[in-house]
């Protein structure tokens, strides 16, 4: 029932903010319209921990600041080697693939794992197979940094794990 209350307030807020027109018949309009999403929603039971993640809501803060300041020291980094690279004949970007091997469960976890990865410039999530992410980077380097794990422990940390999929 707190995620259906939950996914009510969200999609509230969203139709009040994007409206911008706060007229009773409208007001009216996009109560109706919030009731029967989340009506149907609640239909195809698909209101639940996954789709509604509350028990992130302290945590994805913290998180969210860490994966700014990683985006930006990327974006620093892609900026030199592409510098680096067009000044001499040396080229520094040298684009790699490799299967990341993840220990996460479920698919909010492994979700928000590849997405991050896709975040943070230089590196891109291509598929998701089981338990391995392929992932294409423009450094080898990158490809390190996710090998040793900091963002794979921190995504743990958040308590994404608490219901598996």
């Amino acid at each position: 029932m707190r995620y259906t209350i939950s996914l009510f307030a969200v999609l509230a807020f969203i139709w009040l903010a994007n409206s911008g027109h706060y007229s009773p018949l409208l007001l009216g309009f996009g109560l109706l319209s919030v009731v029967f999403v989340v009506f149907v929603a609640h239909r195809m039971n698909i209101v639940d921990s996954d789709s509604q993640p509350l028990h992130l809501l302290l945590a994805l803060p913290g998180y969210y600041w860490w994966l700014f300041r990683k985006i930006l020291r990327s974006n620093l980094e892609v900026v030199a080697c592409v510098w680096r690279g067009s000044k001499s004949l040396k080229v520094s970007l040298k684009p790699a693939s490799a299967r990341i091997t993840t220990s996460l469960r479920g698919d909010l976890a492994r979700a928000l794992y590849a997405n991050s990865i896709t975040l943070t410039p230089g590196t891109v999530a291509v598929d998701i197979d089981g338990d391995e992410i392929l992932v294409h980077a423009l450094t080898a380097d990158s490809l390190e940094d996710l090998r040793r794990g900091e963002m794979e422990a921190r995504i743990n940390g958040l308590g994404v794990l608490k219901k598996s999929c």
